[in-house]
């Protein structure tokens, strides 16, 4: 059976330089594409492309006859008289489904995606339902193949677990833009990432996430490997080339012409492997207070419904929150709370004296307006970052804008250049706690692992709103859950709360609603106010002992290390060898320090 879509030659541009150029792939029954690539890179544009609203440049695009294609775009948005159950209609109207059929139809289809109120109007759902309803409006095209531009964005996980045994169980074929990596691990069967470090503009790798890193590392070593054997070769043609051949003979010319081919390609292995990131790094206050924010038997309601109730909780310095819950479960109220836009229904929250706290938020509001210039520099052409002075335009380049870039209105800025210009003021804040909520949204890959690399390093206290499940698994150290019932508890990891979750609703479902602990956690005891106070004055007592008995350690490591990496010894095998084994006591002792700081803050 031919190919769903053959495209052959692809190319777009807008403005000067390409987004991509003389790409080329199929789409056949059963694939499932992850379409990846740097922000700018076109992958919106190419889904376009494939789906017949935009024309490329040069190039065609097949589709077999009969074919019926979906697309879900970015961004879900619906007429204010429209309700869930008539889009649904509607679409199962065009498709030949007769009135009677098509209402049936329609509530089912719009029960298995777990909507209630099919009557709801769709302009007033949340942004993770409006995508929700978007989702089931493609599906209800009954497509041969189904586009989705960045499908995960504004899901609860819940909704990203639902699209996820969608797609696994689906007949159709699909390409999915997304930047979701547990998503594209649990969903791809083919990978398709659009970067110019690739000769072809692309690289396509049959498998999941996974085999697709593997493959790429494997590509990018031998292109690394080329780029050094021909960095030699073009050092040799040079010194040769200096030396004033005659291109007199046959053989002369061939050289000259082959090194000037060789210094041509060389030239284009550099710029392809000059990868541009973002460079994120977070001003910390360097404050030295440990306990910054308690909450004690917090709740908060909104009329007669509670969000969540009797959360103790303390953030302390160096503490990384996973905020984790169901859309509407009450993740941006708590945020609220802590920053103390918002008071609790009931408890109290202490916050550290002069306590400064930096709130990024999901909505990104930035005044569109506004140029990319003052966004960034509002009262002058730079800024002071860590105590530097730097002129707005190295500000922006160090975000991935050009200067040309400067006197752009914000408004016409993509998705994930706002999310830059916000983390980018964000950086110029320094903060005791960050807050986080939803910064993932429109990021691309690479400023993921950036973003995710400075949030490790930074110091201070995080708490961190995110349906990026890798992110969440690879910074926090601890996770709240909301179950969007009123309970709220606190896990080692992603994966507990999961757990724990899935319980619950199995209770709920029993009739008790109440949500149940988590198995490996044992019920707190309950302690008078009197008790409390003396068990967290010890504790905090505790705690400053183990912190000089921990910057003791580490310097005692510092110290082994750099004997270990002392180029005196390198070549004296018995002194390395005891050096090194010195160094690894010393990490033990770190270690050991630090498991018994994990166990004091479980207390």
């Amino acid at each position: 059976m031919p190919p769903i879509i053959n495209a052959q030659g692809l190319s777009k541009r807008y403005g000067v330089a390409p987004l991509f150029q003389n790409i080329s792939f199929t789409i056949s029954q059963g694939d499932r594409i992850g379409l990846i690539g740097p922000n700018g890179s076109g992958k919106s544009t190419l889904l376009e492309i494939l789906a017949g609203h935009v024309k490329p440049d040069t190039g065609d695009v097949a589709v077999r006859k009969g074919v019926a294609l979906g697309f879900v775009r970015q961004i879900s948005d619906f007429a204010e008289e429209v309700t869930c159950r008539s889009v649904i209609e509607e679409v199962l109207a065009r498709t030949g489904v007769d009135e009677s059929e098509g209402a049936y139809r329609a509530e089912e289809a719009l029960h298995r995606a777990g909507f209630e109120d099919y009557d709801a109007r769709a302009a007033a759902l949340s942004g993770g339902w409006r995508k929700r309803l978007a989702i089931v409006e493609g599906l209800a095209e009954q497509p041969d193949i189904l586009l989705l531009d960045e499908p995960t964005n504004h899901l609860d996980l819940a909704g990203i677990e639902w699209l996820e045994g969608v797609l696994r169980a689906a007949a159709f074929a699909c390409v999915v833009v997304s930047h979701d990596r547990y998503f594209l691990e649990n969903v791809a069967n083919e990978m398709v990432e659009l970067s110019r470090a690739y000769a072809d503009g692309f690289l396509r790798v049959s498998g999941n996430y996974s085999k697709f890193l593997e493959a790429k590392e494997a590509h990018l070593h031998a292109q690394g490997k080329r780029q050094e054997a021909l960095e030699n070769l073009v050092h040799t043609e040079i010194e040769w080339l200096r030396r004033g051949p005659k291109a007199r003979t046959t053989k002369s010319k061939s050289r000259i012409d082959k090194a000037h081919e060789m210094i041509g390609e060389l030239a284009e292995l550099n710029t392809r492997s000059r990868n541009a990131t973002a460079k994120i790094d977070f001003s910390a206050s360097n404050r030295q207070t440990k306990q910054l924010i308690t909450l004690d038997d917090v709740a908060y309601s909104i009329g007669v419904r509670q969000l969540f109730g009797g959360l103790t909780f303390a953030i302390t310095n160096g503490t990384r929150v996973g905020l984790v819950g169901p859309n509407g479960s009450g993740k941006t109220t708590l945020l609220k709370l802590v920053r103390g836009d918002v008071e609790p229904s009931r408890g109290k929250i202490g916050r550290a004296d002069a306590l400064r706290v930096v709130y990024f938020d999901q909505k990104r509001e930035l005044d569109p307006d506004v140029s990319l210039r003052r966004a960034l520099a509002p009262d002058s052409d730079s800024v002071i970052y860590q105590d530097r002075v730097i002129h707005v335009a190295s500000w922006a380049a160090r975000f991935l804008f050009a200067a040309e870039d400067l006197n752009r209105p914000v408004g016409r800025l993509s998705g994930g250049e706002r999310a830059r210009v916000l983390i980018a003021q964000l950086m110029l804040q320094p903060a005791d706690v960050l807050l986080l909520d939803e910064p993932t949204n429109d990021l691309d890959i690479p400023t993921l692992e950036i973003l995710e690399e400075s949030l490790l390093e930074y110091p201070g206290a995080l708490v961190l709103v995110t349906h990026d499940r890798f992110m969440l698994d690879r910074v926090s150290t601890v996770v709240l859950g909301l179950d969007g019932r009123g309970g709220v508890e606190r896990f080692a990891d992603y994966s507990q709360w999961e757990e724990w979750l899935s319980e619950s609703d199995e209770k709920a479902a029993a009739g008790d609603a109440k949500p149940a602990a988590p198995a490996k956690k044992a019920p707190a005891p309950v302690l008078d106010t009197a008790a409390r106070k003396r068990a967290a004055d010890a504790a905090a007592r505790e705690a400053v002992k183990l912190e000089k008995k921990i910057a003791e350690a580490e310097a005692v490591l510092a110290a082994k290390r750099a004997v270990v990496e002392d180029p005196a010894i390198a070549s004296d095998a018995p002194k390395l060898h005891t050096a090194y084994e010195e160094m690894q006591k010393a990490q033990a002792a770190v270690d050991s320090l630090y498991a018994k700081w994990a166990e004091l803050e479980k207390k």
